[in-house]
């Protein structure tokens, strides 16, 4: 017979077993690692960075594991739209804005959880964050924002006798014909005004800058185009005035590649491009290929147009987004590490590590504490007329559709850039194509 105290004991000693067991498992779960990985397109430096960042991340949080991938712009969406499912899917990737609304209706992008939300409408301007807002639901982290602007080398200005750069297209046209020079055979060997080619967003951001500030639209409310106005003809007639009857303008000057760099960036850093309408980010490519020469290069408002009233520089927007189709582990793992990387204790001075990046980039940060932060930097002769024209800028819309309507009138443009179609040829076409595009998704 068993004694009663000995039963007592017994029973104590299983509770203490099971109660060491419980222990060991919950401790097992909490230090399982989580591993996830983040896509993007940043060229070495900048990936530097951020595994740095992440290494001071892992001191918070040792046991989530973060892989970093990197591919060239022209490679990031078809990336991880194809790469989307399966065990070696991206968790993060950096996203262009453009590519948000489809993203989400193939449930690819995971809307940010309700607790985070607020973290990101208070700290960020509100038209960033409508941007990156689809039926209500705020999907990721705002990063960079990016706007096009007149780059000029002041120094080539100065040797052809010009004060100062361009305010209106007559002003544009007079300039580049002073600052073009030609050999002997009639080749251009110094352009007065660089066009980009073979790459869609270089091809049509900088048209479409020229045309907002010329008072014209891409598209209209419902989603159509709007390019058989009177306003998108004068645009594309300003660039043959260049090409063709000024020959101011060597459309195989600007040739860009799918990391986008190519000629357009070598002839603009090498003094023979004058003038180039171009993003703010690409301050970090012309840092490195100019050296000191880079002080050469000033930053101006795009040229008015006859039927504008003012600069309107076409702007777009990026953010970091979570695959809705990782795991419940990874995407809590993602949205945590995304909350510390944006936010302004991950930093210096009270930046975030992200607009610490992207400053090194020559890029503006969209976080209003970053924009703080870095306020010295944002007011260099390169990127202060940049800020100074967020307020006068234009979104390009965010649509479904967006990456082939840019492409198809990429195409477009570039039929009318190298001779093989009139600027009105070119207008009906664009119009035309567009607008049986548009329709598969608008109705």
């Amino acid at each position: 017979m068993i004694k009663k105290g000995s039963i007592i004991l017994l029973v104590f000693l299983l509770v203490l077993s099971m109660a060491a067991c419980n222990s060991t498992n919950s401790s097992s779960g909490k230090d399982k690692k989580v591993k996830i990985s983040y896509l993007t397109h940043w060229a070495a430096p900048q990936v530097e960075q951020l595994k740095s960042a992440i290494k001071e991340y892992n001191k918070i949080e040792p046991n989530v594991e973060i892989e970093v991938r990197a591919v060239p712009f022209g490679n990031l969406l078809t990336t991880l739209t194809t790469q989307s499912s399966g065990s070696g899917a991206p968790t993060i990737t950096s996203i262009y804005e453009l590519w948000l609304p489809q993203l989400v209706k193939d449930k690819i992008a995971a809307p940010v959880p309700a607790d985070y939300e607020n973290e990101i409408k208070t700290n960020y301007p509100e038209g960033i964050v409508n941007a990156i807002t689809d039926g209500g639901k705020v999907y990721g982290f705002p990063n960079e924002v990016n706007l096009y602007a007149l780059n000029y080398n002041e120094k080539l200005f100065q040797e052809a006798g010009i004060s100062g750069p361009p305010k209106t297209w007559t002003e544009l046209v007079d300039d580049s014909k002073k600052l073009t020079k030609k050999d002997a055979s009639g080749k251009i060997t110094q352009q007065g005004f660089g066009i980009i080619t073979s790459w869609n967003s270089g091809v049509v951001h900088p048209w479409l800058s020229l045309l907002y500030s010329n008072g014209g639209e891409l598209l209209n409310q419902e989603h159509m185009p709007v390019l058989d106005s009177e306003e998108a003809k004068e645009t594309t007639d300003l660039y043959k005035q260049l090409i063709f009857d000024e020959k101011t303008t060597e459309p195989s000057m600007g040739i860009a590649n799918a990391s986008t760099t190519g000629p357009y960036l070598d002839n603009f850093a090498n003094g023979k491009t004058a003038m180039i309408i171009m993003a703010n980010w690409w301050q970090s490519a012309l840092k490195d290929s100019m050296g000191d020469k880079f002080s050469d290069i000033k930053t101006a408002p795009i040229p008015a147009g006859p039927s504008g009233s003012g600069s309107h520089s076409v702007s777009y927007s990026w953010l970091t987004s979570v695959n809705a189709k990782a795991d419940k582990a990874q995407q809590e793992a993602a949205w945590k590490f995304l909350k510390w990387l944006n936010g302004n204790e991950s930093g210096k001075n009270g930046s975030s590590a992200m607009g610490d990046m992207l400053m090194g980039m020559g890029i503006v940060p969209s976080r209003n504490s970053d924009i703080t932060a870095h306020q010295a930097e944002l007011a260099s002769p390169f990127l202060k007329p940049y800020v100074d024209e967020l307020k006068n800028a234009k979104s390009f819309p965010i649509v479904l559709g967006g990456n082939e309507l840019t492409t198809t009138l990429q195409q477009q443009l570039e039929q009318m850039e190298f001779g093989k179609a009139s600027s009105k040829d070119t207008m009906d076409n664009a119009q035309k194509s567009l607008k049986e595009l548009m329709s598969q998704f608008y109705k």
